[in-house]
């Protein structure tokens, strides 16, 4: 089942899995969008989802720039995509970005390996996000998780 064009990023959120963070490093901040995903059903083995991230992390920062990473692991097993949000609201985080800018916004992506298209998709879309400097300063300055989903309800 391929993901229509006319799909909302609003679709693969949960309140659960947006957080406020107040983490020391990279991987700090990983392992709680991890445990969120956990605790909300989206994954059900920690310790492989986690360590497929930081794998990823490890060819190539998932730091984009302007403040910005995009995590993301993709397992045979997973049905369906999800997307888990931190909102660092301490200094930033060193992510050896492409920029050298602190990450303050974590948008991490998980889902099936074999839907590369659709993942793509995904991407193209949490990118007109946070390419509109409205909506990324007002997702890094939000302070509930409702102010999140309504923007997100744009896309």
């Amino acid at each position: 089942m391929s993901i229509a064009d006319d799909i909302k990023i609003s679709s693969f959120l949960d309140h659960k899995n947006i957080l406020f963070l107040n983490e020391a490093s990279r991987d700090s901040a990983l392992a709680k969008l991890v445990d969120s995903l956990l605790d909300s059903g989206k994954i059900d083995d920690k310790e492989s989802f986690y360590e497929a991230i930081i794998e990823r992390e490890n060819v190539v920062s998932t730091g984009v720039g302007l403040g910005i990473a995009i995590p993301h692991a993709k397992k045979t097993h997973y049905k369906n995509f999800f997307i888990a949000i931190g909102i660092q609201k301490s200094k930033g985080l060193e992510w050896d970005s492409l920029d050298k800018s602190l990450v303050k916004l974590i948008l991490m992506i998980g889902g099936p390996e074999d839907r590369q298209n659709d993942y793509l998709k995904i991407l193209s879309k949490l990118t007109s996000v946070i390419r509109n400097e409205k909506d990324r300063k007002s997702i890094i300055q939000a302070e509930s998780t409702d102010d999140i989903l309504n923007i997100f309800k744009e896309y």
